[in-house]
Protein backbone atom coordinates (compact mmCIF):
# COMPACT_ATOMS: atom_id res chain seq x y z
CA UNK A 1 0.00 0.00 0.00
CA UNK A 2 1.20 3.53 -0.64
CA UNK A 3 1.15 6.49 1.72
CA UNK A 4 2.17 10.12 1.46
CA UNK A 5 3.57 12.27 4.26
CA UNK A 6 4.07 16.00 4.38
CA UNK A 7 6.53 17.16 6.99
CA UNK A 8 7.91 20.53 8.05
CA UNK A 9 10.98 21.57 9.91
CA UNK A 10 10.12 23.02 13.31
CA UNK A 11 11.74 26.37 12.65
CA UNK A 12 9.25 27.86 15.12
CA UNK A 13 11.06 26.04 17.92
CA UNK A 14 14.58 25.66 16.49
CA UNK A 15 16.80 28.30 14.85
CA UNK A 16 18.18 27.68 11.36
CA UNK A 17 21.67 27.01 12.77
CA UNK A 18 20.30 24.01 14.71
CA UNK A 19 19.89 22.21 11.37
CA UNK A 20 23.62 21.56 11.14
CA UNK A 21 25.38 20.00 8.15
CA UNK A 22 26.14 16.95 10.33
CA UNK A 23 22.46 16.49 11.20
CA UNK A 24 21.38 17.01 7.59
CA UNK A 25 24.02 14.48 6.51
CA UNK A 26 22.71 11.87 8.93
CA UNK A 27 19.18 12.59 7.69
CA UNK A 28 20.24 12.10 4.06
CA UNK A 29 21.98 8.82 4.95
CA UNK A 30 18.84 7.51 6.66
CA UNK A 31 16.68 8.56 3.70
CA UNK A 32 19.01 6.60 1.39
CA UNK A 33 18.69 3.54 3.64
CA UNK A 34 14.89 3.75 3.60
CA UNK A 35 14.99 4.10 -0.19
CA UNK A 36 17.29 1.07 -0.52
CA UNK A 37 14.89 -0.93 1.69
CA UNK A 38 12.03 -0.10 -0.72
CA UNK A 39 10.03 1.71 1.95
CA UNK A 40 10.65 5.27 0.76
CA UNK A 41 9.72 5.51 -2.92
CA UNK A 42 9.92 9.23 -3.77
CA UNK A 43 10.92 12.37 -1.91
CA UNK A 44 10.66 16.08 -2.65
CA UNK A 45 11.79 19.06 -0.65
CA UNK A 46 8.98 21.50 0.08
CA UNK A 47 9.06 24.66 -2.01
CA UNK A 48 7.23 26.67 0.66
CA UNK A 49 9.70 26.07 3.49
CA UNK A 50 11.78 23.37 5.13
CA UNK A 51 10.42 19.87 5.12
CA UNK A 52 9.58 17.15 2.63
CA UNK A 53 6.83 15.32 0.82
CA UNK A 54 7.45 11.57 0.73
CA UNK A 55 5.68 8.70 -1.01
CA UNK A 56 6.03 5.47 0.97
CA UNK A 57 5.39 1.82 0.11
CA UNK A 58 4.47 -0.05 3.29
CA UNK A 59 2.24 -2.76 4.68
CA UNK A 60 0.70 -0.43 7.25
CA UNK A 61 0.50 3.12 8.53
CA UNK A 62 2.42 1.94 11.59
CA UNK A 63 5.36 0.99 9.34
CA UNK A 64 5.37 4.51 7.88
CA UNK A 65 5.19 6.10 11.32
CA UNK A 66 8.10 3.92 12.50
CA UNK A 67 10.14 4.96 9.46
CA UNK A 68 9.41 8.65 10.10
CA UNK A 69 10.41 8.22 13.73
CA UNK A 70 13.75 6.76 12.59
CA UNK A 71 14.74 10.00 10.84
CA UNK A 72 17.42 11.89 12.79
CA UNK A 73 15.67 15.26 12.48
CA UNK A 74 12.42 13.73 13.76
CA UNK A 75 14.29 12.04 16.64
CA UNK A 76 15.71 15.44 17.59
CA UNK A 77 12.17 16.85 17.80
CA UNK A 78 12.94 19.18 14.91
CA UNK A 79 10.53 17.69 12.36
CA UNK A 80 6.73 17.56 12.44
CA UNK A 81 4.71 15.18 10.31
CA UNK A 82 1.77 17.36 9.32
CA UNK A 83 -0.03 14.87 7.07
CA UNK A 84 0.02 11.09 6.69
CA UNK A 85 -2.46 9.83 4.11
CA UNK A 86 -3.05 6.29 2.82
CA UNK A 87 -3.45 6.29 -0.96
CA UNK A 88 -5.77 4.20 -3.09
CA UNK A 89 -5.88 3.66 -6.85
CA UNK A 90 -7.61 6.32 -8.92
CA UNK A 91 -10.95 4.84 -10.05
CA UNK A 92 -10.90 6.78 -13.35
CA UNK A 93 -8.27 4.41 -14.75
CA UNK A 94 -10.35 1.31 -14.01
CA UNK A 95 -13.09 -0.22 -16.12
CA UNK A 96 -16.15 1.94 -16.80
CA UNK A 97 -19.13 1.07 -14.67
Amino acid sequence: MQFVTISRRRTDAFPAEAFTPELIGREAARVKELYAEGLLRQIWGRGDGGGAVIVWEAASEADVRNACESLPIFKAGMLAIEVLVPLKPYAGFGPAK
